[in-house]
């Protein structure tokens, strides 16, 4: 295992992170015995960086990395949850938020706190309720150890997140077809320079990137000298970058995690050779080349009068036909159908005005695409099906909520 140096906190990190959102199941819950297997070993293995959140299998990923960090477990990583907004609805949110999951994960400590998926509305949010303040006191006390932020918004937004406070870190969705979605790699070398570390996340874009490779991608691969598969391809890419500390994997399959191990243990920044970047360019340009809307996600279209999420639609709507990704239109209500808090952004909501065309460097025809996205994901079943999921969340979270909870251990 390679490990790399946090800047401003000097912890040395395993540049593999064990990202807990996608832990293998059983029944519609998590496999409880074959996950913690999977952890303890990567965990015997080297990986040092544990990352979980409120929301993870619907409330139920903090309850069970508490219980599969026990037996020492826990004093060998760092561990990493974050603070939802969504859920915060007046100051004091915060402060009982943290503490139900201080006693989740069976600890007195959480090493690295997240803000959770934070964009430029959810800030101003989080801002006004004090949150810089509340992260100062529960640093002061110890209750965390270093303050961050994950990040699922627009560049402008990012940089203005970065400056607003004192933080030690950032997450981000980084991937070689993402270098100019969301922060990209101009907010990841933005906010390096500022002397955050980075916690790259979606470097497979949920495992996208490395399976089911469409012909016209698998054939630039097959031009390569040194044969890897397409999920070493990618996440050799992102540990190139020297300004990423760790790079998270929702690991869930054993063959995966061995592949993971092996070339987190060979991946050193700059490693790549030009020869090797071309190709990986090349990739992502035949990715682009069959993209049902080629969107680069610069965000010149927006704001949207009426509100669109453009971006976002057409990401999910990508993901659909290039990935075969039957989660898509899952991803597409979450994202832009208000689930995750303020108001919804789908492509149904297009009035057609055109303000957007002449805006976008692509010359896309974007309020015909929006019709596309929203004949595909909305339809007479969008508005009961909204419905059911923010009840469906609200109920998994009470459920793992209620009942005794988890007595505190020490780290």
């Amino acid at each position: 295992m390679l490990y790399r140096k946090m800047p401003g906190t000097g912890d040395e990190l395993s540049i593999l992170g064990f990202g807990c959102m996608r832990l293998p199941e059983k029944g519609g819950k998590i496999d409880e015995e074959r996950a913690t297997c999977q952890l303890r070993d990567a965990i015997d293995r080297g990986v040092n960086y544990v990352d979980t959140a409120v929301p993870y299998h619907m409330g139920t990923s903090e309850p069970f990395v508490g219980r599969a960090l026990g037996d020492g477990y826990r004093e060998k990583v760092f561990l990493a949850t974050k603070l939802p907004p969504w859920n915060t609805n007046a100051p004091e949110d915060m402060e009982r938020i943290l503490g139900e999951q201080l006693e989740k994960l069976r600890t007195d400590r959480i090493d690295y706190y997240l803000i959770h998926a934070l964009n430029g509305d959810s800030w101003k949010k989080m801002r006004d309720f004090g949150v810089r303040e509340f992260l100062d006191a529960a640093k002061a006390d110890g209750r965390i150890a270093h303050a961050g932020f994950s990040f699922h918004g627009f560049l402008p937004d990012f940089k203005a997140i970065v400056d607003a406070y004192d933080w030690e870190f950032c997450q981000i969705q980084y991937n070689y077809l993402d270098e100019k979605h969301q922060a990209g790699t101009e907010g990841l070398e933005y906010a390096a320079g500022k002397g955050l570390g980075i916690v790259a996340m979606e470097g497979l874009r949920g495992g996208n990137l490395g399976k089911n490779a469409p012909p016209e991608v698998q054939a630039v691969w097959d031009e390569a000298p040194v044969k890897r598969t397409a999920a070493e391809w990618a996440l050799r890419w992102i540990w190139d970058r020297p300004e990423v500390q760790v790079n998270l994997s929702g690991m869930n399959d054993e063959a995966h995690i061995e592949e993971n191990l092996r070339v987190a243990g060979e991946a050193h920044p700059n490693s790549l050779t030009p020869e090797e970047l071309e190709l990986v360019g090349r990739a992502a340009d035949a990715f682009r080349s069959i993209m049902k809307a080629d969107c680069t996600g610069c965000q010149y279209c927006l704001p949207c009068p009426s509100g669109v999420n453009i971006p976002g639609c057409f990401g999910s709507y990508n993901s659909k036909y290039i990935f075969r990704d039957k989660k898509a239109r899952f991803i597409y209500l979450f994202w832009c159908g208000g689930l995750m808090g303020g108001p919804t952004a789908l492509a149904s909501q297009c009035t057609d005005c055109g303000e957007c065309v002449p805006k976008c460097p692509q010359g896309l025809a974007i309020p015909e695409l929006l019709k596309d996205v929203a004949r595909e994901f909305d339809g007479p079943t969008l508005k009961p099906t909204l419905w059911f999921m923010k009840r469906m969340m609200s109920f998994k979270r009470w459920r793992a909520n209620r009942g005794r909870h988890p007595d505190r251990r020490q780290h």
